[in-house]
This record gives structure tokens, sequence and C-alpha cells, in this order.
């Protein structure tokens, strides 16, 4: 027998019945109605990431790095024509690196770090942890630094062909202090900049960091080199030495070039210590050493600053 299907009664004038309204966890509910998924929050390397990106592209326009970049491209070149050399290029080119990395580093850093304040603001409120919005700042001040040193000394002596074996290892070596220096001496702005509120002030004590480790500390070494000359004094020369990373990086520098000879009775010292590649390891640790005392201060300071 077959089977009836149920009748349907309707009603001339009823009202129109509307769909059932389906929960929104059912699959069949609509779109509009399902609720909407938490926001993605980006992992930290994707936030440094996106904050180097923004950062980056605001240091590139600043004539301080262009400049930065089109001094050492002159000056190299000049030194590459008159001393018609590499090693002879990279040995007076020494100086330069010594003296202005550390010095358009610290006061570039100190001003850029107070006058990206109110940007600084703007980024604390937005969902970013403060350690990862300070490695992003951190990274966007040191890589446009370090990028205008390496392209401005590197260009000519590539173009006048004037790297051999022996000088590419030197180029290296003077490369990877400048990068050091810069990211020590950031550090340090950064860490002043936390510190001071005042830019003038800030200013102030970073020409006077920068005094003490490229003048002062000589002067006192040298003080102490004449007053205690009848006193073996190499060993404690050597072990201060490692509390200046500007007269570290000397160090390195002129025993690989081979001028170790200028530096008299402690060169000797400098040369058996810090000659073999132990001794080298040992002193570009001690760099990085330098690169994250500071850089710890700065971020502990950056995390309990009240903007």
């Amino acid at each position: 027998m077959k089977a009836r299907s149920p009748r349907v009664l309707s009603f001339r004038g009823a009202p129109e019945l509307t769909p059932p309204v389906l929960p929104a966890y059912h699959p069949q509910a609509k779109v509009e109605d399902r609720p909407l998924a938490p926001p993605q929050l980006p992992t930290p390397r994707h936030a440094i990431a996106r904050i180097l990106r923004y950062v980056l592209a605001d240091v590139m326009r600043n004539r301080w790095i262009l400049g930065y970049a089109l001094f050492f491209l002159v000056a190299t070149d000049l030194l590459v024509r008159l001393g018609g050399t590499g090693p002879r290029a990279l040995a007076s080119l020494l100086n330069l690196v010594l003296a202005l990395v550390p010095l358009v580093t610290v006061v570039f850093g100190t001003i850029y770090w107070h006058g990206a304040r109110e940007f600084t603001e703007l980024l604390l409120t937005q969902p970013v942890e403060r350690s990862t919005l300070f490695h992003g700042l951190f990274a966007g001040l040191v890589v446009p630094l370090v990028l205008a040193f390496a392209t401005g000394v590197s260009l000519p002596l590539l173009a006048h062909r004037a790297l051999g074996a022996d000088t590419l290892g030197t180029l290296g070596l003077l490369l990877l202090v400048g990068a050091l220096l810069t990211a020590i001496f950031g550090a340090l702005a950064v860490l002043i900049g936390g510190l001071v509120e005042d830019r003038l002030k800030g200013l102030g004590i970073a020409l006077g960091a920068w005094l003490t480790c490229t003048v002062a500390f000589d002067g006192v070494l040298l003080w102490l080199a004449v007053s205690f000359r009848d006193y073996p004094i190499e060993g404690p020369l050597l072990a201060l030495s490692f509390a200046n990373p500007v007269d570290l990086a000397r160090i390195l520098m002129l025993l690989r070039l081979d001028l170790a000879a200028m530096m008299g009775v402690t060169g000797a010292v400098f040369t058996r210590m810090l000659g073999s590649p132990i001794g080298v390891t040992l002193a570009v640790s001690a760099l990085f050493l330098w690169t994250l005392i500071p850089g710890w201060l700065a971020l502990r300071t950056f995390r309990r600053r009240d903007f």
C-alpha cells in the first residue's frame, strides 16, 4: 500500500513564516551569522621584519646616511689613488674608521632615538611586545649605517681592482670591525636615549662616551706605561685593552696589517697573545660581548620606560 505524504495546510492571509535561525556553529548557518575568528597576531619575527622595513625606509632617506656613505666613498677612492695599493689604503683608512664610525653612530643614534619618540609611542599602541619593538627599531638604526660604511669602503677598492688574496681578508676584518663598532655605539646611543630625556644632555653624554673611548682611554694607558715603565705591565695593559672596544679593534687591525711593531714592547706581547687564531677569536668575541652588554641594558631600560 502506497504511503501518503502529509498534507500541508495553508491559510490565505496568514503571515509568512520566517525560516528558523540556525545557531552560529551549525554548518549550514550563514557566513555573516558565524562568529568572527580572533585576529592573528604577527609572530615576533614577522613583527621585527615589518618594523625594520618601516624604519629602514625612514632612515635611508636621511641625509646623514647618504653623506656618511659618500664620505667613505671619496676618502677610500683618494687613498687608493694616492697609495697605489690596497693594503696601504686600508692602513691609512684604519684611523678614519676608528674615529668616525663610533662618532657618527653615537651622535646619529642619540639624535634619531630622541626624534623618533612619537613614532615609538605610536608603535607601542599596537599589539606588539616591547622587546620585539626594540629589536626592530635597533636593527633599523644599525643596518643602514653598516650598509653605508661597507658600500663606501668596498666600492672604490673593487673599482680600482686593488684587492688581492691577502687584502681581501684584511678588508673583511675591517668591515667586521666597523660593523661591530657600529653595533656597540648604536647600543650605547639607544641606552643614552632611553636614560636621558633631554636631547642636548643626551648628545653631550654621547660625545663624552666617544671622547673617553677614542682619546682619554689612550691617554690613561700612556700615563700608566710611562709611570710604571720599570715594571712588567704588558699583561695588565693587554687586559685593559679589552675594556675599550676601540682599542681592541685597533689592535686587531694592526696585527692583521703586520704593524704591531708600532706599539713597541707592548706590540710584541699583543702579537704573542692575540696573534694566534685563538687570540683573534677571543678578541672578536670580546667585541661581540661589548655589543651585547649595552644592548641588554638598553632593552631593559626600554621595557621599563614610561612613555
